[in-house]
């Protein structure tokens, strides 16, 4: 017990013993805090869309019951903002995320998806930095999808305008060049693809739901509401109604949460996972597309097919896998990820690489154990035509490594040609090159078509 020189001193201490007592025992319980909403404002059920995708679809944002002010993007009464975890990659572009909800509940559960009454409306305004106007960002469009009155959804597309008044409904899809300006000033242009009714669809599918993002492992996270009061979504919506079975604050902590990419305290799988989450599971999933895969991360790493598993299509890679432990070059969905040519996944609406998502399956692949990889040997120049003969040299980054190479088409093994000095090609020829090297796993095939056209 700490000793005190006087009896002045005993009574201060006494004092700011029992002040601090007092305040431990009224201090808020972590749920003992104020809601991020108030109240629920039931919305108009459907705003004023159709309740059918054949209806008849206003032609203007402003028409669509959306905003109270379309201009300043302020959304009518009842619209509940909301953020997710993990974010689908839309090409860069900045997302303000709103639901209106009328009469009725969420079909709440834990795991997998939610079910939305029929009238709910999902609105999503997309916004890329303007190259224009230092700071400022431009509105590109605004999508709207619609819990059907027959149990489906359907999507509409309004593509804002260059003044930023009001936005069309578009009745195809679009593409259009965007100068886009970088954190350093730099100005580039970037494609921007307006989906199509149709395109819509293709994503939200009957078996993911219809609805895609808005699900537990998404809202289990604080979002800060116009009031200035941080919450947890799940803990906000429940309080004003929306969620049957209602939840209990307690219950929260053992909700499944996904990773975000930079989240530190999480381990890399369950970042690389929450990103194949977000990014792939609405497609990838038992009956869905072509691939035998189970992207979800409700569905536990062994039983998703991820980690060394056999690829329906091979891309022409020796032994690909759809991740292949510790070895990037033959991980088929980062090889497609890692790409905006014909194989890219998505294959829909994106024109850009998501870096960050690149690095962190790059990441978590070589956190797993295995063999060191070769890559692939570069040829330079990379193949093409040519009016006249071309000397290709062929180079790898690592030392001591061994090129083999063909120019028949086939498969270079350690017997073929040793490179040692730039190739003339005087005509035509598939050249083909491989690496090689001792306690390496050797590298996949790199092939170029030379054409000489003399």
């Amino acid at each position: 017990m700490k000793k005190y020189r006087s009896k002045a001193a005993l009574t201060a201490g006494l004092t700011l013993a029992l002040a601090a007592a007092i305040a431990s025992c009224t201090r808020p319980a972590p749920y003992d805090r104020p809601f991020g909403l108030a109240s629920r404002i039931e919305t108009q059920p459907y705003l004023h869309m159709p309740p059918l995708a054949d209806g008849q679809v206003p032609r203007l944002l402003s028409q669509t019951g959306a905003f109270s002010d379309t201009e300043k993007m302020i959304p009518s009464a009842g619209l509940i903002p909301y953020e997710l975890i993990v974010p689908f990659w839309s090409d860069g572009a900045d997302k303000s995320r709103w639901v209106a909800i009328p009469g009725g509940k969420i079909a709440f559960a834990p795991t997998g998806e939610w079910s939305f009454p029929a009238g709910t409306v999902f609105v999503k305004t997309f916004e890329l930095p303007d190259a224009a106007i230092p700071g400022a960002r431009r509105r590109l469009e605004t999508r709207l999808l619609v819990r059907d009155s027959a149990g489906g959804v359907y999507g509409v597309v309004y593509k804002w305008r260059k003044d930023g008044s009001d936005a069309d409904l578009l009745s195809t899809g679009e593409t259009e060049d965007i100068s886009i300006k970088s954190a350093t000033g730099a100005v580039r242009r970037q494609t921007w693809d307006y989906p199509s009714r149709k395109d819509c669809l293709t994503c939200h599918t009957a078996r993911a739901g219809g609805v895609l993002g808005v699900k537990t492992r998404q809202l289990n996270r604080p979002f800060t509401y116009a009031s200035g009061i941080t919450d947890n979504e799940l803990r906000a919506w429940n309080h004003i109604g929306l969620l049957t079975p209602a939840l209990k604050d307690e219950a929260l902590a053992d909700l499944p949460t996904l990773a975000a990419a930079d989240d530190s305290s999480r381990t890399l799988d369950d970042r690389a996972r929450s990103y194949l989450d977000a990014n792939c599971a609405q497609c990838h999933r038992p009956g869905g597309t072509v691939a035998a895969f189970d992207a979800r991360y409700d569905t536990p790493l062994e039983r998703q097919g991820l980690i060394d598993a056999p690829v329906l299509i091979d891309e022409g890679i020796d032994r690909p896998r759809v991740i292949s432990p510790h070895d990037i070059w033959r991980s088929i969905a980062y090889m497609r990820m890692n790409t905006s040519g014909d194989i890219k996944m998505p294959p829909l609406a994106r024109e850009t690489i998501d870096q960050r998502g690149v690095l962190l399956l790059n990441a978590w692949i070589a956190s797993m154990p295995g063999r060191s990889v070769l890559g692939p040997p570069v040829m330079s120049p990379p193949g093409g035509t040519f009016r006249s003969s071309v000397d290709v040299a062929l180079s790898v980054t690592e030392p001591g490594a061994e090129i083999r190479y063909t120019l028949d088409g086939s498969t270079p093994g350690r017997s073929d040609p040793l490179y040692g000095s730039p190739i003339k090609l005087t005509q035509t020829a598939i050249l083909r090159a491989r690496a090689y090297k001792d306690g390496f796993t050797r590298s996949i095939t790199e092939q170029q078509v030379f054409v000489i056209a003399q």
